[in-house]
């Protein structure tokens, strides 16, 4: 289960001992066809990894406005900004199907950044590139609708 983990993007390049340190911090959730997992708007401090089945992100759920940005599966992962920043949540993500994630609290970076400094740093340079990543998938689907 740990090879989960270690295949994220966001944890490359991070030596055996940061990632053992993340993986016994580790929480496994079992979520049912629907259940909302996040909500917009909502304070988050927990990052998640798709473990099995898959998600949607969207924006305005449940309202004539919805727009879906994307689906997520196994080794995918979101709730990554509650790592740089504690504003609301920007999107809902529901689950699609039965789902398990993983996921970690913010606290648990803190710990690696107090714990591991030099591995805290690769962790938020890869956040920052596939930040950047997802936000010209983004655009890719906005410039699509007009």
């Amino acid at each position: 289960m740990r090879a989960k983990l270690k295949a994220v993007p966001i944890f490359a390049g991070l030596n055996e001992q940061a990632v053992d340190y993340l993986w016994e911090r580790v929480t496994e959730t079992k979520v049912a066809d629907g259940s909302v997992i996040i909500e917009e708007g909502q304070p988050g401090n927990r990052f998640f990894l798709v473990g099995e089945g898959s998600v949607r992100v969207c924006r305005h759920l449940g309202q004539p406005n919805e727009i879906e940005l994307g689906r997520i599966g196994p080794g995918d992962f979101f709730g990554e900004m509650c790592i740089l920043e504690t504003l609301p949540r920007s999107a809902t993500v529901q689950a699609v199907g039965d789902t398990t994630v993983y996921s970690l609290s913010s606290m648990a970076f803190y710990g690696l950044y107090k714990a591991m400094p030099d591995q805290y740093g690769i962790l938020i340079l890869n956040i920052a590139r596939d930040l950047s990543r997802r936000l010209r998938e983004l655009q890719g689907v906005l410039d699509a609708r007009h």
